[in-house]
């Protein structure tokens, strides 16, 4: 009786530990990825702990984990046949982002107040992104000393252009959910004010001059009009003040200007021989060449400088002769579906699009059924995430996946609550 108690007290005082950790992972986010790595970690281990204790391995055995595991099982499976030790040991470790989003879903997150807390510190490091960069933009510097990028990027609290992806993943849940309050009240004032605080948001997305995140919310707000038809004419508006906002953008911030709009048009007139064309073309080589499983974890950036895929695709042969070899190759191939089908191959990628429609389907469903807005500005946040058109960070770093597989738990937890609130 006695050892039962203290593996209760044990329990609690744990959980009371990983919760206050989720509280703080936002900030961290933004400052501190190792940190952020071990709160991760932490949080997936004492959930592993958990289920083992309490034998809840139902929790495990459907839904979308399965899933999951099966991708995580062809990302080691295909790093172990491309006989790297370095790629095998972090696909392993990829297993954490999954048991976190788990965590949160069935244990961490099943109070409504806990993700009332997660929201406020959601909002807050997004207060602290949308702060610095207006102070970057109207003083020239952020809080830590640093201009803008050299190509006219506004960095908000960080020293290199990370400030729109942050900003864009926390916009919705962080931010625009209050606004959107606001336009639905009935009072004339409350939605002139939220009306402005749109368009506010919007501009700043614009002047932050990073094309991709700014595209992606305003994809974000079509979303929204689609999803809840009271926002939908002040969504219009703030849209249009938006691209108001855009067009003012050669005199209200020129260097935004240069890459926002006209470096854009450049790289669209010509898109295959741009770097974002080349670098397509070689995941593209890569996943031709090894079309079932792939290259193993991160086996872009280890094989894209083969020359044995430079000309894999015949079709692209004309596109790629006379470019620089380097010009198509990189880190990650800036696209979530490429990246994934150049680690583990057509069959993991298929594997990962039925993961994504799970989850996009029950968070969906919670959007729809829930009268908060939370739900649906989360659902809004991982179509921005996950939209298969959109150049993006790798998945599978701590930068963008600390993030996605957070709002992703917290998306769950509240489909999860919903669903066993809606009658039989």
């Amino acid at each position: 009786m006695i050892l039962k108690r203290l593996f209760a007290f044990c329990g609690f005082t744990l959980k009371k530990s990983a919760i206050l950790l989720c509280f703080l992972l936002p900030f961290f986010q933004l400052r501190g990825r190792a940190i952020t790595n071990f709160i991760v970690a932490f949080i997936a281990i004492l959930f592993l702990f958990h289920t083992v204790f309490r034998k809840k391995y139902a929790e495990l055995l459907h839904g979308w984990f399965p899933y999951a595991m099966a991708l995580w099982g062809l990302m080691v499976l295909s790093s172990v046949l491309d006989h790297s030790l370095h790629a095998v040991l972090e696909s392993l470790a990829i297993l954490r982002y999954f048991v976190f989003a788990k965590a949160l879903e069935a244990w961490l997150l099943d109070n409504k107040k806990d993700r009332q807390i997660l929201g406020f510190s959601v909002t807050l490091a997004a207060l602290w992104v949308l702060v610095e960069c207006w102070q970057q933009y109207i003083w020239g510097t952020n809080i830590w000393g640093f201009p803008r990028w050299v190509d006219g990027a506004l960095t908000g609290p960080f020293f290199d252009p990370r400030a729109g992806p942050a900003l864009m993943i926390t916009m919705f849940p962080g931010l625009m959910i209050y606004p959107l309050y606001m336009v639905q009240n009935k009072s004339i004032a409350q939605r002139v004010a939220g009306f402005g605080i749109l368009s506010f948001l919007l501009l700043t997305m614009v002047i932050i001059g990073q094309r991709m995140p700014a595209l992606l919310v305003f994809f974000g707000l079509f979303v929204c009009a689609i999803l809840l038809k009271t926002t939908r004419v002040p969504v219009l508006l703030s849209t249009l003040a938006g691209s108001v906002g855009l067009a003012l953008l050669p005199v209200i911030s020129p260097p935004a200007y240069n890459k926002l709009v006209l470096h854009f048009f450049a790289q669209i007139r010509d898109f295959p021989h741009s770097p974002y064309g080349q670098i397509f073309m070689r995941a593209l080589n890569m996943l031709y060449a090894h079309p079932l499983l792939g290259l193993g974890f991160d086996g872009f950036r280890r094989h894209c400088a083969d020359t044995a895929y430079l000309y894999t695709i015949p079709q692209f042969a004309h596109l790629v002769a006379g470019q620089d070899p380097a010009v198509g190759c990189n880190i990650h191939p800036h696209n979530i579906y490429l990246e994934v089908a150049t680690t583990v191959g057509l069959v993991g990628l298929c594997v990962f699009v039925c993961l994504v429609v799970v989850w996009m389907k029950r968070l969906l469903r919670s959007a729809l059924t829930n009268t908060s807005l939370m739900p649906s500005m989360l659902f809004i946040t991982l179509c921005m995430v996950f939209w298969p058109l959109a150049s993006t960070s790798s998945l599978f770093t701590e930068r963008t996946a600390g993030w996605v597989f957070l709002l992703l738990g917290w998306g769950l937890s509240i489909a999860k609550s919903t669903h066993k609130s809606l009658p039989p």
